[in-house]
Protein backbone atom coordinates (compact mmCIF):
# COMPACT_ATOMS: atom_id res chain seq x y z
CA UNK A 1 0.00 0.00 0.00
CA UNK A 2 1.06 3.55 -0.61
CA UNK A 3 2.97 5.28 2.54
CA UNK A 4 3.36 1.67 4.64
CA UNK A 5 6.53 0.73 5.21
CA UNK A 6 7.32 -2.80 7.21
CA UNK A 7 10.92 -3.36 8.23
CA UNK A 8 12.42 -6.71 8.15
CA UNK A 9 12.63 -8.93 10.95
CA UNK A 10 16.39 -7.65 11.78
CA UNK A 11 15.74 -3.92 11.10
CA UNK A 12 14.45 -1.17 13.06
CA UNK A 13 12.52 1.08 10.97
CA UNK A 14 13.45 5.25 11.82
CA UNK A 15 10.54 7.39 11.36
CA UNK A 16 11.72 11.35 11.51
CA UNK A 17 9.39 14.39 11.12
CA UNK A 18 6.32 14.59 13.05
CA UNK A 19 6.61 14.20 16.69
CA UNK A 20 9.41 13.43 18.12
CA UNK A 21 10.28 9.98 19.95
CA UNK A 22 11.18 7.70 22.87
CA UNK A 23 13.17 10.08 25.19
CA UNK A 24 12.84 13.51 22.79
CA UNK A 25 14.66 11.23 20.20
CA UNK A 26 14.88 13.12 16.51
CA UNK A 27 13.13 10.09 15.44
CA UNK A 28 10.72 6.92 16.27
CA UNK A 29 11.92 3.40 16.13
CA UNK A 30 9.53 0.78 14.58
CA UNK A 31 10.39 -2.84 15.20
CA UNK A 32 8.28 -5.90 14.17
CA UNK A 33 5.41 -4.55 12.75
CA UNK A 34 4.46 -2.10 9.44
CA UNK A 35 3.78 1.51 10.10
CA UNK A 36 1.77 3.99 7.82
CA UNK A 37 4.04 6.83 6.97
CA UNK A 38 3.15 10.07 5.17
CA UNK A 39 5.23 10.72 2.36
CA UNK A 40 7.19 14.02 2.04
CA UNK A 41 5.99 14.90 5.35
CA UNK A 42 7.98 11.90 7.20
CA UNK A 43 10.91 10.13 6.18
CA UNK A 44 11.92 6.36 6.90
CA UNK A 45 15.58 5.19 7.46
CA UNK A 46 16.36 1.06 8.42
CA UNK A 47 19.33 0.24 11.14
CA UNK A 48 20.85 -3.04 11.01
CA UNK A 49 19.87 -5.03 14.36
CA UNK A 50 22.22 -7.95 12.29
CA UNK A 51 25.51 -9.77 14.32
CA UNK A 52 28.52 -7.96 13.11
CA UNK A 53 31.94 -8.54 13.09
CA UNK A 54 35.33 -7.02 13.81
CA UNK A 55 38.36 -8.14 13.95
CA UNK A 56 41.60 -6.56 15.89
CA UNK A 57 45.19 -7.40 15.30
CA UNK A 58 47.17 -5.33 17.90
CA UNK A 59 50.79 -4.90 19.09
CA UNK A 60 50.72 -4.91 22.97
CA UNK A 61 53.84 -4.92 25.63
CA UNK A 62 53.31 -7.00 28.71
CA UNK A 63 54.23 -5.94 32.13
CA UNK A 64 58.22 -8.04 31.17
CA UNK A 65 58.40 -5.08 28.52
CA UNK A 66 57.60 -8.00 25.13
CA UNK A 67 55.66 -6.88 22.77
CA UNK A 68 53.33 -10.08 21.69
CA UNK A 69 50.67 -9.36 19.04
CA UNK A 70 47.48 -10.40 19.52
CA UNK A 71 45.09 -10.52 17.12
CA UNK A 72 40.80 -11.35 18.32
CA UNK A 73 37.74 -11.73 17.08
CA UNK A 74 34.48 -9.30 18.16
CA UNK A 75 30.87 -9.96 17.61
CA UNK A 76 28.67 -7.28 18.33
CA UNK A 77 25.69 -5.99 17.57
CA UNK A 78 23.13 -3.28 18.37
CA UNK A 79 20.80 -3.59 21.31
CA UNK A 80 17.38 -3.91 20.64
CA UNK A 81 15.92 -1.52 23.37
CA UNK A 82 14.75 1.46 22.21
CA UNK A 83 17.51 3.61 23.73
CA UNK A 84 20.07 1.41 22.00
CA UNK A 85 18.66 2.06 18.70
CA UNK A 86 18.12 5.64 19.50
CA UNK A 87 22.09 5.65 20.36
CA UNK A 88 23.49 3.52 17.79
CA UNK A 89 20.76 5.44 15.22
CA UNK A 90 21.90 8.89 15.80
CA UNK A 91 26.19 7.84 15.94
CA UNK A 92 26.47 5.23 12.91
CA UNK A 93 22.65 5.51 10.80
CA UNK A 94 24.36 7.66 7.89
CA UNK A 95 27.19 4.92 7.94
CA UNK A 96 26.65 2.21 9.90
CA UNK A 97 30.29 0.07 8.39
CA UNK A 98 31.54 2.43 10.92
CA UNK A 99 30.32 0.37 13.66
CA UNK A 100 32.88 -2.08 12.89
CA UNK A 101 35.61 0.38 12.55
CA UNK A 102 34.88 1.96 16.38
CA UNK A 103 34.45 -1.76 17.98
CA UNK A 104 37.76 -2.48 16.71
CA UNK A 105 39.57 0.45 18.39
CA UNK A 106 37.91 0.33 21.77
CA UNK A 107 39.24 -3.03 21.88
CA UNK A 108 42.31 -2.63 20.60
CA UNK A 109 42.72 0.39 23.81
CA UNK A 110 41.27 -2.15 26.54
CA UNK A 111 43.60 -4.90 25.17
CA UNK A 112 46.55 -2.82 25.24
CA UNK A 113 45.61 -1.59 28.78
CA UNK A 114 44.94 -4.89 30.36
CA UNK A 115 48.16 -6.99 28.62
CA UNK A 116 50.34 -4.15 29.76
CA UNK A 117 49.27 -5.38 33.37
CA UNK A 118 49.83 -9.03 32.74
CA UNK A 119 52.96 -11.66 32.29
CA UNK A 120 53.33 -13.12 28.93
CA UNK A 121 53.01 -16.26 31.37
CA UNK A 122 49.62 -15.31 32.58
CA UNK A 123 48.15 -14.27 28.80
CA UNK A 124 49.26 -17.43 27.35
CA UNK A 125 48.01 -20.03 30.28
CA UNK A 126 44.75 -17.39 30.73
CA UNK A 127 43.27 -16.40 27.86
CA UNK A 128 39.81 -16.56 28.98
CA UNK A 129 40.81 -13.99 32.05
CA UNK A 130 42.24 -11.78 29.24
CA UNK A 131 38.86 -11.75 27.61
CA UNK A 132 36.91 -11.25 30.29
CA UNK A 133 38.44 -8.54 32.09
CA UNK A 134 38.58 -7.10 28.09
CA UNK A 135 34.07 -7.29 27.77
CA UNK A 136 34.23 -6.32 31.58
CA UNK A 137 36.02 -2.96 30.72
CA UNK A 138 34.35 -1.83 27.39
CA UNK A 139 30.57 -3.14 28.08
CA UNK A 140 30.03 0.38 29.41
CA UNK A 141 31.69 1.92 27.15
CA UNK A 142 29.64 -0.03 23.99
CA UNK A 143 26.14 0.31 25.54
CA UNK A 144 26.94 4.28 24.89
CA UNK A 145 26.94 4.24 21.55
CA UNK A 146 23.98 1.25 21.71
CA UNK A 147 26.45 -1.93 20.84
CA UNK A 148 26.11 -5.02 22.89
CA UNK A 149 29.37 -7.70 22.28
CA UNK A 150 28.07 -11.19 22.45
CA UNK A 151 32.15 -12.97 22.34
CA UNK A 152 35.34 -11.90 22.23
CA UNK A 153 37.61 -14.78 20.52
CA UNK A 154 41.75 -14.25 21.60
CA UNK A 155 42.93 -15.83 18.13
CA UNK A 156 46.52 -15.69 18.82
CA UNK A 157 49.32 -14.34 20.62
CA UNK A 158 52.57 -14.03 18.93
CA UNK A 159 56.01 -12.45 20.86
CA UNK A 160 57.67 -11.04 16.95
CA UNK A 161 60.20 -13.57 16.82
CA UNK A 162 62.22 -12.86 19.95
CA UNK A 163 61.84 -16.75 20.74
CA UNK A 164 60.03 -15.68 24.37
CA UNK A 165 56.99 -17.76 24.16
CA UNK A 166 58.88 -20.85 22.54
CA UNK A 167 61.55 -20.95 25.23
CA UNK A 168 58.37 -20.58 27.55
CA UNK A 169 57.18 -23.78 26.25
CA UNK A 170 60.45 -25.45 25.77
CA UNK A 171 60.24 -27.54 29.44
CA UNK A 172 56.57 -28.29 28.26
CA UNK A 173 57.56 -29.80 24.94
CA UNK A 174 60.22 -31.96 26.58
CA UNK A 175 58.10 -33.07 28.67
CA UNK A 176 55.43 -33.76 26.14
CA UNK A 177 58.06 -35.46 24.20
CA UNK A 178 59.53 -37.35 26.90
CA UNK A 179 55.82 -38.54 27.75
CA UNK A 180 55.14 -39.33 24.02
CA UNK A 181 57.84 -41.32 23.73
CA UNK A 182 57.29 -43.11 26.93
CA UNK A 183 53.77 -43.99 25.37
CA UNK A 184 55.27 -44.86 22.11
CA UNK A 185 57.39 -47.10 24.02
CA UNK A 186 54.47 -48.71 26.23
CA UNK A 187 52.12 -48.51 22.95
CA UNK A 188 55.23 -50.64 21.25
CA UNK A 189 55.61 -52.94 24.32
CA UNK A 190 52.01 -53.20 24.38
CA UNK A 191 51.65 -53.95 20.46
CA UNK A 192 54.84 -56.54 20.93
CA UNK A 193 52.65 -58.49 23.84
CA UNK A 194 49.75 -58.58 21.73
CA UNK A 195 51.37 -59.60 19.02
CA UNK A 196 53.12 -62.17 21.11
CA UNK A 197 49.98 -63.19 22.56
CA UNK A 198 48.32 -63.42 19.06
CA UNK A 199 51.15 -65.90 17.86
CA UNK A 200 50.58 -67.74 20.94
CA UNK A 201 46.70 -67.61 20.68
CA UNK A 202 47.18 -68.95 16.63
CA UNK A 203 49.87 -71.71 17.99
CA UNK A 204 47.39 -73.14 20.18
CA UNK A 205 44.64 -72.87 18.08
CA UNK A 206 46.30 -74.46 15.11
CA UNK A 207 47.50 -77.32 17.79
CA UNK A 208 43.84 -77.72 19.09
CA UNK A 209 43.41 -77.83 15.65
CA UNK A 210 46.03 -80.74 14.67
CA UNK A 211 45.07 -82.72 17.70
CA UNK A 212 41.34 -82.26 16.76
CA UNK A 213 42.07 -83.01 12.84
CA UNK A 214 44.45 -86.17 14.04
CA UNK A 215 41.25 -87.26 16.39
CA UNK A 216 38.74 -87.40 13.77
CA UNK A 217 41.07 -89.01 11.31
CA UNK A 218 42.33 -91.73 13.55
CA UNK A 219 38.29 -92.25 14.49
CA UNK A 220 37.65 -92.22 10.61
CA UNK A 221 40.43 -94.94 10.30
CA UNK A 222 38.99 -96.91 13.37
CA UNK A 223 35.56 -96.92 12.14
CA UNK A 224 36.81 -97.68 8.39
CA UNK A 225 38.96 -100.51 9.43
CA UNK A 226 36.45 -101.51 11.59
CA UNK A 227 33.92 -101.47 8.63
CA UNK A 228 36.61 -103.14 6.16
CA UNK A 229 37.13 -105.95 9.45
CA UNK A 230 33.38 -106.67 9.65
CA UNK A 231 33.06 -109.08 6.61
CA UNK A 232 35.74 -111.02 7.22
CA UNK A 233 34.98 -111.42 11.03
CA UNK A 234 31.22 -112.35 10.50
CA UNK A 235 32.35 -115.02 7.84
CA UNK A 236 35.32 -116.11 10.78
CA UNK A 237 32.32 -116.25 13.27
CA UNK A 238 30.21 -118.43 10.78
CA UNK A 239 33.14 -120.76 10.46
CA UNK A 240 33.36 -120.97 14.02
CA UNK A 241 29.95 -121.81 14.98
CA UNK A 242 30.04 -123.94 12.06
CA UNK A 243 33.13 -125.51 13.62
CA UNK A 244 31.99 -125.77 17.22
CA UNK A 245 28.11 -127.03 15.49
CA UNK A 246 30.81 -129.75 14.04
CA UNK A 247 32.44 -130.60 16.81
CA UNK A 248 29.31 -131.27 18.94
CA UNK A 249 27.92 -133.50 16.57
CA UNK A 250 30.73 -135.40 16.56
CA UNK A 251 30.82 -135.23 19.97
CA UNK A 252 27.71 -137.13 20.60
CA UNK A 253 28.68 -139.22 17.49
CA UNK A 254 31.22 -140.50 19.51
CA UNK A 255 29.31 -140.53 23.30
CA UNK A 256 26.59 -142.66 20.90
CA UNK A 257 29.52 -145.02 19.32
CA UNK A 258 30.76 -145.16 23.19
CA UNK A 259 27.25 -146.59 24.25
CA UNK A 260 27.30 -148.56 21.80
CA UNK A 261 30.35 -150.49 22.53
CA UNK A 262 29.61 -150.93 25.64
CA UNK A 263 26.48 -152.29 24.79
CA UNK A 264 27.81 -154.48 22.00
CA UNK A 265 31.13 -155.53 23.42
CA UNK A 266 31.80 -154.18 27.23
CA UNK A 267 28.38 -155.21 28.58
CA UNK A 268 28.69 -158.91 26.81
CA UNK A 269 32.11 -159.71 28.11
CA UNK A 270 31.05 -158.85 31.61
CA UNK A 271 28.21 -161.20 30.94
CA UNK A 272 30.57 -163.88 29.74
CA UNK A 273 33.02 -162.89 33.06
CA UNK A 274 30.43 -163.36 35.46
CA UNK A 275 28.75 -166.21 33.56
CA UNK A 276 32.44 -168.18 33.55
CA UNK A 277 32.63 -167.42 37.34
CA UNK A 278 29.22 -168.78 38.04
CA UNK A 279 30.44 -172.27 36.29
CA UNK A 280 33.51 -171.82 38.37
CA UNK A 281 32.18 -171.66 41.53
CA UNK A 282 29.72 -174.27 40.22
CA UNK A 283 32.73 -176.84 39.53
CA UNK A 284 34.11 -176.06 43.03
CA UNK A 285 30.70 -176.46 44.73
CA UNK A 286 30.09 -179.93 42.63
CA UNK A 287 33.76 -181.07 43.38
CA UNK A 288 32.66 -180.11 46.82
CA UNK A 289 29.30 -182.47 46.40
CA UNK A 290 31.31 -185.22 44.69
CA UNK A 291 33.80 -185.92 47.55
CA UNK A 292 30.90 -185.38 50.49
CA UNK A 293 28.96 -188.19 47.89
CA UNK A 294 31.99 -190.77 47.71
CA UNK A 295 32.42 -190.12 51.39
CA UNK A 296 27.92 -191.37 51.69
CA UNK A 297 26.79 -195.38 51.74
CA UNK A 298 23.75 -194.58 49.45
CA UNK A 299 23.49 -192.91 45.63
CA UNK A 300 19.89 -191.59 47.31
CA UNK A 301 21.69 -189.82 49.92
CA UNK A 302 23.60 -188.23 46.68
CA UNK A 303 20.73 -186.92 44.88
CA UNK A 304 19.55 -185.09 47.76
CA UNK A 305 22.39 -183.50 48.17
CA UNK A 306 22.41 -182.47 44.92
CA UNK A 307 18.42 -181.76 44.68
CA UNK A 308 19.27 -179.52 47.89
CA UNK A 309 22.55 -177.51 46.73
CA UNK A 310 20.43 -176.94 43.16
CA UNK A 311 18.70 -173.81 44.25
CA UNK A 312 22.13 -172.40 46.06
CA UNK A 313 23.83 -173.19 42.89
CA UNK A 314 21.44 -170.87 40.98
CA UNK A 315 21.27 -168.72 43.74
CA UNK A 316 24.74 -168.15 43.02
CA UNK A 317 24.59 -167.80 39.24
CA UNK A 318 21.93 -165.05 39.62
CA UNK A 319 24.08 -163.47 42.59
CA UNK A 320 27.19 -162.85 39.75
CA UNK A 321 25.12 -161.79 37.07
CA UNK A 322 23.31 -159.21 39.54
CA UNK A 323 26.71 -157.24 39.24
CA UNK A 324 26.52 -157.48 35.30
CA UNK A 325 25.34 -154.24 33.67
CA UNK A 326 22.77 -156.08 31.23
CA UNK A 327 20.59 -154.24 28.53
CA UNK A 328 17.17 -155.60 28.38
CA UNK A 329 15.91 -154.50 24.99
CA UNK A 330 12.94 -156.35 24.82
CA UNK A 331 10.85 -155.64 27.41
CA UNK A 332 9.39 -158.31 29.92
CA UNK A 333 10.05 -160.74 26.98
CA UNK A 334 13.93 -160.07 27.80
CA UNK A 335 13.38 -160.53 31.50
CA UNK A 336 11.46 -164.01 30.26
CA UNK A 337 14.66 -164.68 28.62
CA UNK A 338 17.15 -163.65 31.46
CA UNK A 339 15.47 -165.99 33.74
CA UNK A 340 15.13 -169.24 31.83
CA UNK A 341 18.71 -168.51 31.12
CA UNK A 342 19.71 -168.51 34.71
CA UNK A 343 17.51 -171.93 35.46
CA UNK A 344 18.64 -173.30 32.66
CA UNK A 345 22.04 -173.00 33.40
CA UNK A 346 21.52 -174.53 36.60
CA UNK A 347 19.97 -177.09 35.20
CA UNK A 348 22.86 -177.73 33.19
CA UNK A 349 25.36 -177.52 36.09
CA UNK A 350 23.39 -180.31 37.66
CA UNK A 351 23.60 -182.69 34.66
CA UNK A 352 27.17 -182.02 34.36
CA UNK A 353 27.39 -183.49 38.24
CA UNK A 354 25.40 -185.92 37.73
CA UNK A 355 27.48 -187.14 34.55
CA UNK A 356 30.49 -186.60 36.14
CA UNK A 357 28.96 -188.53 39.44
CA UNK A 358 27.96 -191.27 36.72
CA UNK A 359 31.76 -191.60 35.32
CA UNK A 360 33.36 -192.18 38.77
CA UNK A 361 30.49 -194.05 40.34
CA UNK A 362 32.11 -197.83 40.68
CA UNK A 363 35.20 -195.97 42.19
CA UNK A 364 33.27 -194.08 44.86
CA UNK A 365 30.96 -197.40 45.38
CA UNK A 366 34.28 -199.01 47.03
CA UNK A 367 34.78 -195.89 48.91
CA UNK A 368 31.68 -195.85 50.17
CA UNK A 369 31.55 -199.85 51.15
CA UNK A 370 34.96 -198.86 53.14
CA UNK A 371 32.99 -195.98 54.81
CA UNK A 372 31.29 -195.39 58.25
CA UNK A 373 27.80 -195.69 56.39
CA UNK A 374 26.69 -192.24 57.90
CA UNK A 375 24.65 -190.05 55.55
CA UNK A 376 26.25 -186.67 54.08
CA UNK A 377 25.70 -184.04 55.33
CA UNK A 378 25.56 -181.05 53.43
CA UNK A 379 26.34 -177.58 54.68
Amino acid sequence: MFGYRVPAPNEAMLISGGRRGQGGAPFRVVTGHGKFVLPVFRKVRFLTLAMCESEVAEKCVTRQGIVLTVRAVIAFKVGNDTESIVNAGQRFLSDQDQMSVLTGRIFAGHLRSIIGSMTVEEIITERQKLATEVLDTSKAEMAKIGLTVDSLQIQSIDDEGTGYIEAMSAPHKAAIQRQAQIAQAQAAQAAAEAEQESARRQAEYARETAVVQAQYSAEVDRVQAQAAQAGPLAEAHAQQEVLAAKTELAQRAADLRQQQLVAEVVKPAEAEAERIRVLALAEAERMKIQAEAAASHGRVALDQALIEQLPQIVKEAAKGLSGAHVNVLNGTDGLGEVAAGLVGQGLTILDSVRRNLGASESGSGKKLAGGSGEAIKVK
